[in-house]
């Protein structure tokens, strides 16, 4: 494990932790290619249902480095290939990831945050295309993901602005899922996290991987590819086994599973 991050795992959810808070949490070439060892490892790791991706020191992650870059140093920048200047944001995987944000979420870290399937942020945390000041370009898919959050027009507004978003903005365009009082979005996402690690794990995953694949195909595609992890998920057993458990009276009127 690279010195830049830590990783620790609670009740089969992994918490991986960008542990430079000198720097805001900024991502040089070294965390970005820890970032995806770990969210890899993650993903294999048949202990570990949910991931959280959270910030050292009161912030989320102020985007790349760019006192690295100043001094010299290059992130590869391919269309091709799993590696993108910030870490993992084109790994597609297999379990849901959470972001637990405090104080800034802003450029690369913006892209960092849309990444993954879910956002609690601390009510005065800021999100914010802030590498519009400087020439830096969205290379982490983040001109792709944001649109597809909040609409075309809205993402438009941030894009070109590079205004800061502050929270109460933020969940009501859907840029975050949740608020909650500073200091406490990393315990928020274990509940959560926690919650989805409870579910029939196929099913729910067979789902995310559906609404998240839908988007490169059409309608017909789409539909056939639903169907087909549909199937996936029933041939498992985990939908009959479901079943009878809620005809032995389980999950009945809200009850939890």
């Amino acid at each position: 494990m690279s010195s830049t991050i830590s990783s620790r795992n609670i009740d089969r959810v992994e918490i991986i932790t960008i542990e430079r808070p000198d720097r805001r949490n900024a991502v040089d070439l070294e965390t970005a290619r820890a970032l995806i060892k770990a969210f890899k490892d993650f993903d294999q790791d048949d202990g570990a249902d949910v991931a959280i991706l959270t910030g050292a020191g009161g912030a989320f992650c102020a985007g790349a480095d760019l006192q690295a870059l100043a001094a010299g140093e290059r992130k590869p920048v391919d269309p091709d290939g799993d590696f993108a200047p910030m870490g993992p944001t084109r790994l597609r995987l297999g379990k849901p990831v959470i972001a637990a944000i405090e104080g800034h979420a802003v450029a690369g870290g913006m892209e960092l945050a849309l990444w993954c399937d879910l956002r609690v942020a601390g009510a005065s945390a800021v999100m914010g295309i802030f590498n519009r000041r400087f020439g830096v370009p969205l290379v982490d898919l983040g001109t792709i993901r944001l649109p597809r959050l909040i609409g075309h027009g809205r993402a438009l507004d941030l894009i070109l602005t590079g205004r800061p978003v502050a929270m109460d903005e933020a969940l009501s365009i859907g840029l975050v899922s949740r608020v909650v009082p500073d200091g406490e979005a990393l315990t928020a996402a274990l509940a959560l996290a926690a919650k989805l690690s409870e579910f029939p794990q196929t099913a729910m995953r067979n789902d995310r991987m559906s609404a998240d694949e839908q988007w490169g195909l059409d309608f017909d595609a789409a539909v056939a590819n639903e169907v087909r992890l549909g199937l996936h998920t029933i041939r498992s057993g985990e939908t009959m086994s479901g079943a009878s458990r809620f005809s032995g009276g389980v999950g009945r009127h809200g009850e939890g599973v």
